[in-house]
């Protein structure tokens, strides 16, 4: 084939792939466009139909919207007279939960019941009241779920700022249900499609929209600081919380756009489902953040098991998953069979990858708790929370290891799952993991030094030559161990400089922070002093000092002299030392020092300085 009939044959194809289904797609909005508008313009005829019917049922449109009042006044004061009876009730438990479902069944079947002695004959009247009777309870639940997630994990504080937006949430599902009742009303009483499509929108969907955009443009600013809870917050987190108003009403107004596009099709979105979807999508970080609190404080209490405290936190990811199978459930099918889709197939595909990831986020967990947890207890029995030096103490041989490896098993399980899903997808992995294999092997070749790195790591973890918080001494760098990573060590210097040495070029290791450590100290004193009397003082010294309580855990060896060390320059120099342990050998000091200095004051012990000769200065005996 020429270049041209490959150029013509690739604008065909780009014609058919993409340019054919968007003019069908346009034409397909034009044209029900205009049919919408035509059925809009009909209304009066719609509204003369239902006055119609209602005069052919023997009922006229004030009487019907009386007994519409009478059974949604009959739920709301049911529901206030259960809700306060209950709030008289003693405690008992799971009193939230009845709280809010004994009212909600009160006012239904207050609103049946008046249903019922009101509807009379007609079959359209009572589906009608009966629709109606269903509004109070759910309006009820509703409210409860968004007060629950709003409001019950939030501070005294933060619940009095966030009421407003509580508020507008409520009154926006109130509205939506009674249009939803009111629409099913049109419906039964043989209302054509243009005035229930004209209701729908201007006084149903729009309204609704409105209400819930207010209300979280009202409360943007408190409604940040609450998402932003609990502490630790990680950088998604803030994100999250910053932008959230901003992606409420963006949903809002997609849910709006995507149900008119739907209605200008000819194929209407259910609308309890799209607002329960709404609620859901709406509430959905504020039940995450709720879930979150509950599995850290599972963490922190020991009674919880490890797998219990797993399960919590991956109770944020089923969450996560049911809240985008409902949404798959309401935008994704649709598109799935107008695309031609099997949906049977399509589910079990999702159905699948959902239990992958739900799984995954399982182990996922249950690596990251237990190993959190061995840590905390770790740290726990070495150093008491609120003790000096709590920070600054040198982590166990598990304590340095255990991240490594729980992060080499996250990315072992984070590489399984991804292999999981793509079978699961019918893509076939084997020439995928061939080719990574020896992707591997060639870098293996060209990166002999990271390979050198990663290896001599190994065997220094192996053999334990340091550890998290230890002070140790390199080839290149001296400090205290901040970072173990797979090819490298980060170590603090005491005056704050971080040095990174690969493990290849660490050479030979000096660890200060491992079991003891003898402190030697040298004092000048005048040539006269009595050495005997400096032994004497030492050892008292080094009796007070295992009298500290504070000193005498750290203390293995008391203070004691060991003689004269040196004369120099007619000065004595006399030595000290003691045997403590590793890293909290400094505070013994300091007591030594200033211990010894007032014992040479109280007894007339001269400490001498170093001389030192000026430049150009002669001795007494260069001076003749």
């Amino acid at each position: 084939m020429t270049a041209e009939g490959r150029g013509a044959s690739a604008r065909s194809d780009w014609s058919e792939a993409v340019i054919e289904p968007v003019d069908r797609a346009v034409a397909a909005v034009s044209d029900g466009l205009l049919a919408r508008l035509d059925r809009i313009g009909a209304a009066g005829a719609d509204l003369d139909r239902i006055l119609s019917a209602l005069a052919a049922a023997g009922w006229s449109p004030l009487p019907f919207l009386s007994a519409i009042a009478a059974v949604v006044v009959a739920g709301l004061a049911a529901d206030r007279v259960s809700a306060r009876a209950l709030g008289h009730a003693g405690g008992v438990r799971g009193r939230r939960i009845l709280r809010r479902l004994v009212p909600s069944a009160t006012s239904l079947g207050a609103g049946l019941v008046v249903a019922a002695l009101v509807a009379g004959e007609a079959e359209a009247a009572r589906r009608s009241l009966r629709n109606w009777a269903l509004v109070v309870p759910l309006v009820g639940l509703a409210a409860s779920l968004i007060r629950g997630a709003i409001l019950e994990a939030s501070s005294a504080s933060r619940c009095k700022r966030l009421v407003p937006l509580v508020h507008g949430l409520a009154t926006a599902v109130a509205w939506a249900l009674g249009g939803i009742a009111l629409l099913r009303t049109l419906a039964l009483w043989d209302a054509g499609s243009g005035l229930r499509d004209l209701v729908g929108t201007a006084f149903v969907a729009l309204p609704t929209a409105g209400l819930i955009a207010g209300a979280y443009v009202r409360s943007g600013r408190p409604l940040a600081a609450a998402l932003a809870r609990p502490r630790p917050r990680s950088g998604a987190r803030r994100l999250l919380a910053r932008c959230w108003p901003v992606i409420a009403v963006a949903v809002v107004g997609v849910t709006v756009g995507a149900s008119q596009v739907a209605m200008t099709l000819g194929r209407p979105l259910p609308p309890l489902a799209t607002l329960a979807t709404l609620i859901l999508v709406l509430t959905w970080p504020h039940l995450d953040r709720r879930i979150a609190a509950w599995a850290e404080r599972g963490f922190h209490a020991n009674t919880v098991p490890a797998t219990a405290v797993a399960a919590r936190r991956s109770a944020r990811m089923a969450l996560a998953a049911v809240i985008g199978a409902a949404l798959a459930a309401l935008w994704g099918a649709p598109a799935a069979l107008g695309l031609g889709i099997e949906i049977g197939t399509l589910a079990r595909i999702l159905a699948e990858i959902a239990a992958i990831a739900l799984a995954t986020a399982y182990l996922w967990n249950v690596i990251g708790v237990a190993a959190g947890r061995l840590l905390a207890e770790e740290r726990g029995v070495r150093v008491e929370p609120g003790a000096e030096g709590a920070e600054e103490a040198p982590r166990t041989r598990l304590g340095t290891v255990l991240p490594l490896l729980g992060g080499a098993a996250k990315a072992g399980l984070a590489a399984l799952a991804v292999l999981s899903i793509l079978l699961a997808l019918g893509i076939n992995v084997w020439p995928l993991v061939t080719g990574l294999s020896v992707f591997g092997l060639a870098i293996g070749f060209g990166s002999q030094s990271l390979v050198k790195d990663v290896v001599s790591g190994l065997f220094f973890l192996a053999d334990d030559a340091f550890r998290l918080g230890e002070y140790i001494e390199t080839a290149g760098a001296k400090g205290s161990v901040e970072k173990i990573s797979i090819r490298s060590v980060s170590l603090r210097h005491p005056r704050g400089a971080l040095a990174t040495i690969p493990y290849g070029q660490i050479g030979k290791v000096q660890n200060y922070s491992r079991d003891w450590v003898i402190e030697k100290l040298a004092f000048r004193v005048a040539f006269d002093t009595d050495v005997e009397t400096v032994r004497r003082l030492f050892k008292q010294i080094g009796r007070d000092l295992e009298a500290d309580p504070e000193l005498r855990p750290d203390l293995l060896e008391p203070f004691k002299s060991q003689g004269i060390a040196a004369v120099e320059d007619g000065t004595l120099i006399i030595r000290g030392k003691f045997k403590a342990r590793a890293g909290r050998q400094f505070a013994i000091r300091r007591a030594v020092l200033a211990a010894v200095q007032r014992a040479f004051h109280a007894n007339g012990i001269v400490a001498v300085a170093h001389p030192t000769l000026m430049p150009g200065v002669r001795g007494e005996h260069g001076a003749r």
